[in-house]
């Protein structure tokens, strides 16, 4: 891990790497398959025997943010959520399917957008570097809690 923050050191242009951006940045390393929030880091931190402030996860996510370490996504639930940016550029952003039961983000890496955008960059002159696309449902974890709560106790099919 060690190896990887380094490697982003250099990202970090005129800003030091603190002690505090180096531990939101090993957070979201070890949960790196995870979409976490402002306050899920600090859970984490605290987890981990961390003495660091809400706000400046706050700053420390926003400054991220603009060096391009990390993606701001924001899923419909009043929350930021934020997951490590791929270093390399030509890396197409992936797509989400977002469970309402649970709250689980799941993502998908298939890009079945990539024909839609050549019609699309040739039909209005228009360059797409990146896209963002999310599906909301139920997984399959929560389908059958759902289905069962949909149907009203004592009607008749």
């Amino acid at each position: 891990m060690d190896k990887k923050i380094e490697a982003m050191e250099s990202q970090f242009k005129e800003y030091r790497l603190t002690p505090q951006r180096r531990l939101v940045l090993e957070i979201f390393l070890q949960h790196r398959q995870r979409h976490l929030s402002a306050e899920e880091v600090f859970t984490f931190s605290r987890a981990r025997g961390e003495e660091i402030g809400l706000a400046t996860i706050y700053r420390t996510l926003e400054l991220l943010e603009g060096l391009g370490l990390i993606h701001k996504l924001n899923f419909g639930d009043g929350r930021s959520r934020y997951e490590m940016a791929h270093q390399d550029l030509s890396h197409h952003h992936h797509h989400h399917l977002v469970c309402l039961g649970c709250d689980e983000i799941f993502e998908v890496e298939d890009d079945l957008l990539h024909q839609l955008e050549e019609v699309i960059e040739q039909k209005h002159g228009f360059d797409i570097v990146n896209h963002n696309l999310q599906f909301y449902g139920y997984c399959s974890k929560c389908q059958g809690k759902e289905k069962k709560a949909r149907q009203a106790p004592g009607k008749e099919d």
